[in-house]
């Protein structure tokens, strides 16, 4: 049983883990290690997430596969049954060292190597693991610093004798506390702009208002890459005529071109004379470090390029669809009618189940109730977890009410409750997190685009961000429920994922303070995102953002309004010409027809 239900644990977590990838990269062009590594730290990060829930039950339960007996510190020893998913012991603590280990090396080794190494405009192997050295020379050292600062404070301390046991703690807990103070900023921003946006959703007003804006924006930052891109070509046709075929340096520049968009590669090849020899003394030359510079530029702006004409497309057919639905919810005979009808030949589904006449309810009476009964039941969700935050280190009397759903259900030895409390508590903390991880967007350094226009840095960085994230995610789970000891100071067995992170008592100041009192934090910051002083002054210092009542917002949207009535346009005269091309060809071979006859 045990091995069947990590196994599936397992493969769920690189099933999602996949699709998640398939939709924001591209498995097609982007580097296999880079692919591999983002897939890696994602499954990982998703295999904490769903065993914890594993483990809680199981210690909830039996200390021994030979004779379960129950572990719970207030009961008497009792026979129980093993529930669900129970897995003996001495498989969950090698479990949990193979995937907190693995994920600790790609985060703080392999990844951040990997990303300068991606980010690199090197023409050879050797090139860009030197970039990566170096770039990274830093990074390394900072780390080292504070490893060090930590391992003199333990060690100048009278109380503790340094052991490998020790130095392991310190190190964990390093990692952790970082994660934690990261953790509690994203978790403040999800908890409150989760369960508003549902809300916002079932405004079609507001949705569609903010559906111009984003258009608005994204038609200025599409203008920005199409000159960026320009200038860059120029660039690559400067040294394309200056380095010519018999130069040492043309296979770098045959590297650059391949990179290029197909139509300019066209251009260029059409402006090269491969006829003319190479004269240093008439056309001085660039050296190879400005190539590697040009190719670093190339790359990014041929996908900042790409990703803004793709965006641009589905955005446009959001903002057709949205005004589709506004124009439909006035029509009395309820059947969805769409401006563009999809090219594509139906489905069954679309012919059977949904139909226009299914389409209309949903679109216009049921999607925006549903959205709104979620978005409430979201809000209690995020409610008790600020509670539980709040209070989860009080054990006498127990005020975090996770903590009191948990005991309740090992009272009544109701595993299968255990687990499922546990699943739907920890899910929702994780998508807190998660979602903010995916929402967040540092200029066009980090950005997670989805329809495959993710670049490898973004990808990358966020599969470092998901692996310093979840351990702390977890213990802090753990805290809240009541099952870590150093919080709860309360004599009952431990987790398999708590042993391993060792006894945090090694730092008395982080066990005792930080990880208790820090969590608390979240209630300024979901004040804050609840007045959304994060978005005011992002647009104080010239970031536009959505807000309802600035003057700069409604001008945005009008001028977003204006390129969706001019898409339209545009798009109604191509699909009317496209109409009478086919009407004419009909025409034309019925006319043929009848000649022949």
């Amino acid at each position: 049983m045990s091995a069947w239900v990590l196994g599936l644990d397992v493969c769920g977590c690189a099933l999602l883990a996949f699709l998640l990838l398939r939709r924001y990269g591209d498995l097609a062009k982007q580097h296999r290690m880079v692919l591999l590594a983002t897939l890696l730290a994602w499954c990982l990060c998703f295999i904490i997430v769903f065993t914890i829930p594993l483990d809680v039950s199981t210690v909830s339960t039996c200390s021994s596969g030979e004779s379960p007996t129950c572990t719970l510190h207030y009961l008497a020893p009792k026979v129980c049954d093993k529930p669900w998913g129970y897995i003996p012991n001495g498989i969950l603590p090698v479990f949990w060292r193979v995937v907190y280990w693995t994920s600790q090396f790609l985060t703080w080794l392999l990844i951040p190597f990997m990303q300068s190494y991606a980010r690199s405009g090197a023409f050879s192997i050797s090139g860009k693991i030197k970039t990566a050295l170096i770039e990274n020379a830093i990074y390394y050292g900072t780390y080292l610093f504070i490893f060090c600062s930590l391992l003199i404070y333990v060690a100048v301390s009278p109380q503790w004798q340094l052991s490998w046991y020790d130095l392991r703690t310190i190190g964990i807990t390093a990692a952790n506390t970082w994660g934690l103070f990261l953790l509690v900023l994203l978790l403040g921003y999800g908890l409150v702009e989760i369960p508003r946006s549902c809300w916002l959703v079932s405004c079609h007003g507001h949705l569609l208002a903010k559906t111009y804006f984003k258009v608005a924006k994204l038609m200025t930052e599409k203008a920005d890459a199409e000159e960026n891109l320009e200038d860059v070509m120029e660039d690559v046709r400067g040294v394309n005529e200056t380095i010519k075929y018999n130069h040492p340096l043309r296979k770098c520049i045959d590297t650059i071109l391949k990179k290029c968009p197909v139509e300019y590669q066209e251009k260029l090849g059409r402006n090269m004379d491969d006829y003319e020899d190479f004269d240093d003394k008439r056309n001085p030359c660039p050296n190879k470090k400005s190539l590697v510079k040009l190719h670093k530029q190339v790359i990014y702006a041929v996908q900042r390029h790409n990703r803004t004409q793709v965006q641009w497309q589905i955005l446009l057919d959001e903002a057709f669809h949205l005004e589709d639905v506004a124009k439909n919810e006035t029509s009395s005979a309820h059947q969805f009618i769409h401006s563009f009808p999809s090219s594509q030949p139906s489905g069954w589904f679309s012919k059977y189940i949904y139909t226009p006449t299914a389409e209309w309810y949903w679109e216009c009476v049921l999607r925006r109730w549903c959205y709104r009964v979620l978005a409430v039941g979201l809000s209690l969700m995020s409610v008790a977890v600020v509670w539980s935050e709040c209070t989860f280190f009080s054990t006498q009397p127990v005020l975090s009410l996770f903590a009191i759903f948990i005991q309740l259900a090992e009272r009544q030895y109701n595993y299968l409750y255990i687990q499922v409390a546990c699943f739907i508590t920890i899910i929702f903390l994780c998508y807190c997190v998660y979602s903010t991880v995916f929402r967040i967007r540092v200029f066009n350094y980090y950005y997670l685009a989805p329809h495959h226009q993710t670049d490898a840095y973004s990808l990358q960085f966020s599969g470092m961000l998901f692996c310093r994230l979840t351990p702390p995610l977890c213990l802090n789970f753990l805290g809240v429920i009541h099952m870590d000891s150093i919080i709860s100071h309360q004599q009952r067995q431990q987790t398999s994922y708590t042993s391993i992170m060792g006894s945090m008592r090694v730092l008395s100041f982080i066990a005792n303070g930080f990880y208790i009192y820090y969590p608390m934090l979240i209630v300024l910051l979901c004040i804050a995102t609840y007045f959304s002083l994060g978005t005011r002054c992002l647009n104080l210092l010239g970031f536009q953002q959505f807000m309802g009542e600035s003057d700069l917002t409604s001008d945005l949207v009008d001028e977003g309004k204006e390129l969706i009535r001019r898409e339209r346009r545009k798009r109604q005269r191509s699909e009317d010409g496209e109409n009478r091309r086919r009407v004419n060809i009909s025409f034309f071979l019925m006319s043929l027809f009848s000649l022949a006859k």
